[in-house]
């Protein structure tokens, strides 16, 4: 059996490592299909569906663009440079004061903020994980190791965790995190919890439990984005919730008028929207475990999760025949699908494949196109014929 990792809800043991050769000449993130289209020689106007990019399928909700169109006319204006609206709004939506918000263009900046205030120190981040976190750190000068759960936080300014995880999907157990959290109190260590799809679980007393934790830990950071849940990666929103003065020292490292004007006068109304969100956990309850059982009888091993994506690799029988992930991502794209390859997430190293979950008639034509591409005969560049 190959080694699956473990959901990051019941381990953050160390992965073992493979080198990740030639990683850098892969795309960062999904929804960049330029690179892979020339990478596999196909012309740049091959159609296919985009399945790479975690994004809501039931969004943008059917007001937006009506919303924008009404609003457009406010482009000429700047927007307040305190945004006081939106940070009220989502101040309220969680339960805490605007002072313990800080708006951002989208959850990429929360990140770099809150990197930011580990310049020049140490962090840890659980790995294998979004690869922006050491990104950021490193780009201000942080010291960054891949730590598990069980490992010393006793020299670290901070540490960096995803929950739930991208790219596997596991969802660290609320226990564990208040366990992290009192002993990161203990040494003065800050915890920054990157909760990007958090309320693209089916669990939504699991979204509502860690901003309740801020008033007893100040060294808490979340992070939040709007952009996935709401579909609107073209706008950029996002945000990071923490104790006053952490917010005000990562307000002190953000460029002014950083969100534009519509993308902050959408944050209201989108919070506002309950129906659009309890659509989308019907969503999500009905079609992740479907889709889940469908790919395990594809003969696909699939890492545990709970998030609108899935992290899977060919099962034994599948690699027997000498069908790599790498393989299967090539087959997929030559027959019009898009995926996200695991190139640059150290432990993963392009074994495994991530496939976002979408409306269950794209659904059902990711399984017919994963069943045509492990059934189809191979040539020697891996392509079906």
């Amino acid at each position: 059996m190959a080694s699956i990792p473990r959901s990051i809800s019941t381990s953050m043991s160390a992965f073992t490592s493979m080198p990740c050769e030639q990683a850098s000449e892969w795309p960062r993130h999904g929804g960049q299909a330029g690179a892979l289209l020339e990478r596999f020689g196909l012309p740049a106007d091959h159609p296919f569906e985009d399945f790479s990019a975690n994004l809501n399928p039931l969004g943008p909700p059917g007001w937006v663009p009506a919303w924008l169109a009404r609003h457009v006319g406010e482009l000429a204006r700047y927007p307040d440079v305190n945004y006081a609206e939106p940070r009220a709004a989502i101040a309220a939506h969680h339960g805490v004061m605007p002072g313990q918000v800080l708006l951002a263009n989208g959850g990429g900046e929360a990140i770099f903020l809150a990197a930011g205030l580990c310049a020049g120190g140490r962090a840890g981040v659980l790995a294998p994980t979004f690869n922006e976190y050491a990104r950021a750190l490193a780009g201000v000068g942080a010291e960054v190791r891949e730590i598990s759960l069980a490992d010393s936080l006793e020299d670290l300014d901070a540490v960096f965790l995803c929950r739930p995880n991208n790219p596997d999907g596991g969802l660290l157990a609320l226990a564990d995190v208040d366990a992290l959290l009192a002993r990161a109190a203990a040494c003065g260590c800050r915890v920054v919890v990157d909760e990007a799809f958090i309320d693209m679980t089916a669990r939504p007393a699991d979204a509502a439990a860690l901003p309740t934790r801020l008033a007893a830990h100040p060294n808490l950071i979340l992070l939040r984005s709007m952009t996935k849940f709401y579909t609107l990666p073209g706008l950029r929103l996002g945000y990071a919730l923490a104790s006053e003065a952490l917010i005000a020292a990562m307000a002190r490292r953000q460029p002014p008028w950083s969100v534009n004007r519509l993308a902050a006068g959408l944050v209201a109304p989108l919070l506002a929207d309950t129906a659009f969100s309890e659509r989308t956990r019907a969503w999500l309850a009905a079609e992740r475990p479907r889709m889940h059982r469908a790919l395990q009888a594809l003969g696909l091993e699939v890492a545990p999760g709970e998030t609108c994506f899935f992290l899977l690799c060919p099962g034994v029988e599948l690699r027997r025949r000498g069908i790599t992930a790498e393989a299967l991502l090539e087959r997929l794209l030559c027959g019009g699908i898009l995926v996200r390859h695991t190139h640059g997430y150290k432990g993963l190293d392009g074994r495994w494949l991530r496939l976002a979950l979408r409306d269950a008639d794209a659904n059902d034509r990711l399984l017919k196109g994963l069943g045509d591409a492990l059934k189809g005969e191979e040539d020697r560049r891996g392509r079906l014929r």
